[in-house]
């Protein structure tokens, strides 16, 4: 089935925060079957398959991007047109938010027992484990290069969107488990540092709604928000030229 590619977007990505935010949820909060402390590889594990399920689901249709910071480094590669990176973004923000939502409402009685304010948040957005914004900041400019220029090596896409000059971009079907295994093993080696939201749209997108729920003593540290959003930019966008000059 083939669906327009901003539709494609908005579901692969609702689908990566889904299921990503709802293994967060699943350990963090109170009184759930998963609450006792539980390594980090099963989270990092988590998000490495909802951004294989979110992927296979969407790469036919849009190239399954899923992640401004991949839009700008495939469009920095050549891989992609200007002209659909307005649209890309925001369906992959909107996309973020419902998919976080949709793990809020499926969490819903937990959240009510959770009296730790700082879980709940994890749940929606990153934090740094130690506040260096200069070190935050690279930490997820180098996790986000070692995404994109991963992907662009170990996918073959073969997505032709109407109107386009571009005909070769996404991550692509049978790329959709590799890909998800990087992410994985970036969040393993990479990503203690801030919880390695390498996505601006993944961040961002559930902290808004994190602002917007009701919840008493609740903190959102928009102070930091910049971080998880220039970060992955950066990173993004380098690590696609680097790999057009390649």
């Amino acid at each position: 089935m083939i669906l327009h590619p901003y539709l494609a977007e908005f579901i692969g990505t609702s689908i990566l925060i889904l299921l990503g935010a709802g293994v967060v949820a699943n350990i963090n909060l109170k009184k759930t079957i998963a609450s006792e402390q539980t390594p980090w590889v099963l989270i990092t594990s988590a998000w490495g398959f909802a951004v294989f399920v979110g992927v296979y689901v969407s790469a036919e249709s849009s190239g399954a991007h899923l992640n401004p910071a991949v839009t700008l480094g495939l469009v920095m590669a050549g891989k992609f047109s200007w002209s659909l990176v307005p649209g890309y973004f925001l369906a992959q923000i909107l996309g973020a938010m419902f998919g976080s939502w949709l793990a809020y409402l499926t969490y819903i009685d937990h959240y009510r027992a959770t009296t730790d304010e700082g879980a709940v948040k994890s749940t929606f957005c990153t934090g740094p484990a130690i506040r260096n914004l200069k070190n935050n900041l690279f930490s997820e400019a180098i996790g986000t290069f070692m995404l994109v220029f991963g992907a662009l090596f170990i996918v073959s896409p073969k997505i032709s969107i109407v109107g386009t000059e571009v005909e070769n971009f996404g991550l692509g079907a049978l790329d959709a488990l590799p890909v998800g295994i990087l992410v994985w093993v970036i969040g393993i080696s990479l990503g203690g540092t801030t919880g390695y939201a390498i996505n601006p749209a993944r961040d961002f997108g559930p902290r808004l709604v994190y602002q917007l729920i009701p919840r008493k003593n609740k903190d959102a540290d928009w102070g930091y928000s910049w971080i998880p959003i220039v970060g992955p930019f950066i990173g993004g966008g380098l690590a696609g030229l680097i790999y057009s000059i390649l």
